[in-house]
Formats: structure tokens, C-alpha cells, sequence
């Protein structure tokens, strides 16, 4: 089943907790896993940024969310309670807890009132904000910036001359770390009787092996034919390494030729090269940085 929304796990959290006792974070986890019945898949399943799991996200704000609503409490480290409170509400027997539940408490309103702008107060109105975990709607939002921004990558790129492409290839795949500077590293070829290779770049600063490179600025899908002259010409040049890169996209067999042949040739199709000029900042530059913090919990240790 799909992995469920941090409100979805309010009353299934606190009803773990009704025993009274103290528990883990960890130990709510795995009983909520096994109440949505969660495949390992989707419980691994990770946010945006890699850095972590959707599931462990939203489990940890719904904790803070109950316990901002003085529903739960924290006992040590990772370890809390239901509280008097957390009790009374499930003596009720309520069939939903979520976020307008929790408005009848003015400890939640207070920290809500406190920790949101009022310019944001249309985007809380939202139903998919309130399905989001501040760090997934931070995530969802840097998405789309970086999609829209490969979008425009890909669109100047177009408009720019072939030369310019095989230039900016050869330059991606040293910034990437193949060889050493732009100079030593690689170097454009794709002069008149190349024999259907656009450049060549060094495989480590040492110049150990040599990687052939195609670049097809191109808007049409890149078809078996298209691959099958770029080996041909790279058994010409005794090669065992090839890189082609579109602008666009493989065709299936195109895809599957290339992982079925002896030589090594990796396909890297339009997103792709533009996702990684964005990670390795060709083409591109700040405009802002936000840097989200949490509280060091070792610094309050022993207080």
C-alpha cells in the first residue's frame, strides 16, 4: 500500500502508545510499519535528497505534531509517552485524528500560529500541503526549481551551435573528474572526417585509458543505427570506451543494443546531462542557499 501521510499515522501512533509505557521511536516504526503493512521497499523508500526515509519523515512529525499538541511527551532521548491528555482523547474513541483535530488545543495553535508566516496561510489551505512533511515540501519545491531549471538547460542548449555541445560535453566530463584540467584532460575533434567521434577525454589524470565521445544535439529520439556507427567507429580507433550524449531521448532498442555489445558505451540521454551540468555547476549558478538545522541532541546530553 502507498506509504501513508503524516496525519494518517496520529491514531494509529497514539494508539501504540495507550498502554501507558515508554517507547522508542524505532519501536513505533516498526509497529506502524506493520499496521499500514509496508513492503521493505517502501520502507526504504527515501525522500528527494536521499538523505531520509519518507516513512521514518513522517512518523518523526507526527510525534512532534502529538507532542506539540501536549498529547505525547519525551521522557529521554528518542523515548516518550502518552500523556494525560493523549488518554483522555483516546477514551473517545475517535475514528480520525489529524491536523483540525489538533486545533482544539491551544499549545498546537500557539506553535503553529509561531512557526508559520502568515503569507503561508494559502498554501496551508492546500490539500497536498497538509498531506507534507515541511522537509517534503521543501524537497517537492526544490524538485520542481531543478526541473524546470533542466527544462531551460536543455532549451539553451538547442539554440546554441553543434560546436558549442561537443565543447561543453568534453568540459561536463572534466568537471565529472576525468583527467586532469580542461587543457590536459580533453580536447574537441569533431572536425570534418572525425569518423563519428566528437571528442576524447582522458578516463584518470594519468591517461591510462581514453574515452571516445558522441554528442548528438538533437531533439528526435536516438535510434539503434545511430549507436551501432558510433561502435562501428570506435573498433576503427581500437577503443573500448564511448560515451554518446543527446539532448534527447534512446529508443528501447537502442537502449538494449548498447547493453548487449563487448564495448563499453553508456547513453547518457537529455536529462541526465542536464541534471548532472546542475550538480556539478556547469551552465549554472547560485541564486540562494537555505540550510535547514536541527537540534543537536549530544550538546544537551548530561543536562
Amino acid at each position: 500500500m502507498p506509504i501513508p501521510f503524516y496525519q494518517d499515522c496520529f491514531l494509529p501512533l497514539l494508539q501504540h502508545l495507550e498502554d501507558g509505557k515508554e517507547h522508542s521511536l524505532r519501536d513505533v516504526e516498526e509497529s506502524l510499519a506493520e499496521h499500514f503493512g509496508l513492503s521493505p521497499a517502501e520502507r526504504a523508500e527515501l525522500l528527494p535528497s536521499g538523505q531520509q526515509g519518507i516513512f521514518k519523515n513522517r512518523i518523526g512529525w507526527a510525534r512532534t505534531y502529538l507532542k506539540k499538541a501536549c498529547m505525547i511527551e519525551s521522557t529521554k532521548r528518542g523515548v516518550f509517552r502518552i500523556t494525560d491528555r493523549g488518554l483522555e482523547v483516546m477514551s473517545t474513541k475517535p475514528s480520525k485524528l489529524d491536523a483540525k483535530y489538533l486545533e482544539q488545543f491551544p499549545e498546537y495553535v500557539a506553535f503553529r500560529g509561531s512557526s508559520k508566516p502568515a503569507s503561508n496561510e494559502i498554501l496551508e489551505s492546500d490539500d497536498n500541503a497538509l498531506k507534507s512533511t515541511p522537509e517534503e515540501a521543501i524537497e517537492l519545491a526544490h524538485q520542481g526549481l531543478r526541473e524546470e531549471l533542466a527544462q531551460d538547460l536543455l532549451t539553451r542548449i538547442l539554440g546554441c551551435s553543434p560546436t558549442f555541445f561537443e565543447q561543453l560535453v568534453v568540459e561536463l566530463l572534466v568537471k565529472m573528474g576525468y583527467g586532469g584540467s580542461r587543457k590536459d584532460a580533453g580536447e574537441r575533434i569533431g572536425q570534418t572526417g572525425d569518423g563519428g567521434i566528437d571528442g576524447i577525454i582522458k578516463e584518470d589524470r594519468l591517461g591510462l585509458d581514453t574515452i571516445f565521445i558522441q554528442a548528438k544535439r538533437w531533439q528526435g529520439t536516438v535510434g539503434r543505427p545511430d549507436i551501432q556507427k558510433f561502435v562501428g567507429a570506435l573498433q576503427g580507433h581500437r577503443a573500448k570506451k564511448g560515451v554518446f550524449i543527446t539532448t534527447s531521448t534512446y529508443s528501447a532498442e537502442a537502449i538494449d543494443y548498447a547493453s548487449r555489445i563487448d564495448t563499453k558505451v553508456v547513453l547518457m540521454n537529455g536529462k541526465e546531462l542536464a541534471g548532472l551540468m546542475i550538480d556539478f555547476d556547469l551552465g549554472v549558478a547560485t541564486s540562494a542557499t537555505y540550510v535547514v538545522k536541527r537540534i543537536d541532541s549530544d550538546y544537551f546530553e548530561g543536562n
